[in-house]
């Protein structure tokens, strides 16, 4: 009790974060407080040494003192790890808090001793007001207020003052203090800044040009990651952990029924995208691509979307045909929604997050596809789904480097989530199968040039039409060598293998098959 009191009065004398000294002042407070029935206790043994003095009691043989020198130490040190505990469960409760120190932006200017005071709405990628003109050596109090549907969005200040995560309706106050140059702020959500979510601080009364550290003028543009470190780097010949599970390539079972209920959970959640490197991805159901769906001309499917994330997410089903307003909007963390569609026409359909900057989300992983097949299709001996995607890595740990993303320069480029896993997980077929290769183009960039090694395709399906042979005319004498697709377009592929051995199955964008879209099918007799 000792320990933590004093302990504990000291980390709340010092400049810790204000939620760091609540949950230590509370222990403290706990700790006095238990000093209250040891007082009661040593009141009432007083009482009953008197009374037995007064009846002439013989007291009993004193028993020999305990050494308690030793347990003393062990309390000591237990009461100084509550405080630690304490210290590191406010930290926890508010990580943000330990991002750094607020700076002043007063830059030598007196103070004014008068508050200008505004209110600045964040919705649609934009602050309202994006420019703030304050006169020099006034203190600046910004109410931010979240005036988005669906979107989770924050104010962050060069000076390192922040008005945290802000979801829809929320408002927080940031308090500037004394305004003495430009200062710049954005929102820190993914993609946000990018998309021109910045904010100007623009200082009157005095000679421009001071601006915030870095020289940055509310341009909205930065380097590197834009999550903080430096970008992770993959090595292109590194191959998995011996634990390593390629995802199953196989096209699911045709569902039973007409009506198809799913349920889709979006998650944010870290993991390893590539040897050695571990990203924040953000999933459908947590897995990248999301779960394939698959059914038939006509089902109906009745889609519940979960959002477990911490920023706003959606989704968009090109399976089905209707007006977006609804069922694509953001929906904010903790909430759901319903989305229902009938597949009025086959494809080899993508489904997305629909929120800007929507490059970012599917970039992070939230994508996936629906297979509904042409109708009188024949069955094959063996189907795989590949999903096409990219990567724009971040700092270990973190989410995808925007700035990447808006110049198109991928880390990989990959079939099903990770990059090269069927050249070391093949996939497998036997000499004279007939094999169907299901493919979509995710993105959110790059084309696709579908082509297997040492095959020729003598059947080629693509965006809703046969463009070689077909079920009713089959191909005779002529065959394609790829399967072209642009961003966001399907198709399927059939051939058969004449001999035993290892076909690659590549990009033929050359640059970006070695970058991770490349596979291997292992063909025996």
């Amino acid at each position: 009790r000792l320990a933590m009191t004093n302990v504990g009065t000291i980390v709340c004398a010092l400049p810790v974060p204000s939620l760091i000294r609540v949950v230590v002042s509370m222990l403290v407070l706990g700790a006095l407080v238990s000093f209250v029935p040891i007082l009661f206790a040593a009141i009432r043994a007083s009482r009953l040494a008197r009374a037995a003095a007064r009846d002439d009691v013989v007291p009993a043989r004193p028993v020999e003192p305990v050494r308690a020198s030793t347990r003393r130490s062990g309390v000591a040190i237990a009461g100084l790890a509550a405080v630690l505990v304490a210290a590191a469960t406010g930290a926890a409760l508010d990580p943000a808090a330990l991002d750094g120190p607020v700076t002043s932006a007063a830059n030598g200017v007196p103070p004014t001793g008068h508050t200008t005071t505004v209110e600045v709405k964040a919705a649609g990628m934009r602050f309202t007001p994006d420019t703030i003109e304050v006169p020099a050596g006034d203190r600046l109090v910004i109410t931010v207020r979240n005036a988005s549907a669906g979107d989770v969005h924050d104010l962050v200040l060069d000076t390192g003052a922040k008005s945290g995560r802000l979801a829809p309706g929320e408002t927080a106050v940031v308090d500037v203090g004394v305004a003495g140059r430009d200062i710049e702020g954005w929102c820190s959500v993914a993609g946000h800044r990018q998309m021109g979510m910045v904010l100007t601080i623009r200082v009157t009364g005095m000679q421009h040009g001071t601006t915030s550290p870095g020289g940055a003028r509310g341009t909205g543009k930065h380097t590197g990651s834009g999550n903080g470190g430096p970008r992770a780097t993959v090595d292109p010949s590194a191959t998995p952990p011996e634990d390593f599970r390629a995802r199953d390539a196989r096209l699911p079972a045709l569902p039973p029924g007409r009506v198809h209920r799913v349920r889709l959970v979006i998650t944010e959640t870290e993991r390893e995208v590539a040897p050695g490197v571990r990203q924040t991805v953000w999933t459908y159901n947590g897995t990248v691509p999301g779960p394939i769906l698959r059914g038939q001309v006509g089902d109906r499917f009745e889609i519940t979307l979960v959002n477990d994330g911490t920023i706003g997410h959606s989704i968009d089903f090109h399976a089905g045909a209707l007006a977006p307003d609804r069922p694509m909007r953001t929906i904010p963390p903790g909430e759901s929604l319903t989305y229902t569609f009938t597949a009025e026409r086959a494809g080899v359909w993508m489904y997305h997050c629909s929120t800007e900057p929507m490059s970012t989300h599917i970039a992070a992983g939230l994508f996936g596809a629906v297979v509904i097949e042409p109708p009188d299709l024949p069955p094959v001996d063996r189907s795989y789904v590949l999903v096409q995607s990219e990567m724009y890595f971040g700092p270990q740990g973190g989410t995808p480097d925007v700035a990447a993303i808006q110049e198109g320069k991928p880390d990989a480029v990959v079939f099903n989530g990770y990059p090269h896993q069927y050249a070391h997980r093949p996939l497998t077929a036997k000499v004279g199968e007939r094999v169907r290769l299901w493919v979509l183009d995710a993105g959110p960039n790059r084309p696709l040039s579908f082509h297997v090694v040492g095959g020729q395709f003598d059947r080629v399906w693509s965006e809703g039409r046969w463009l070689v042979g077909s079920p009713s005319a089959p191909a005779t004498g002529t065959g394609a060598q790829v399967l072209p697709l642009l961003p966001a377009q399907g198709g399927f592929v059939e051939l058969t293998f004449p001999e035993a051995g290892h076909y690659p199955v590549v990009d033929h964008v050359m640059s970006d098959a070695e970058r991770g879209a490349r596979g291997i099918i292992r063909v025996t007799k």
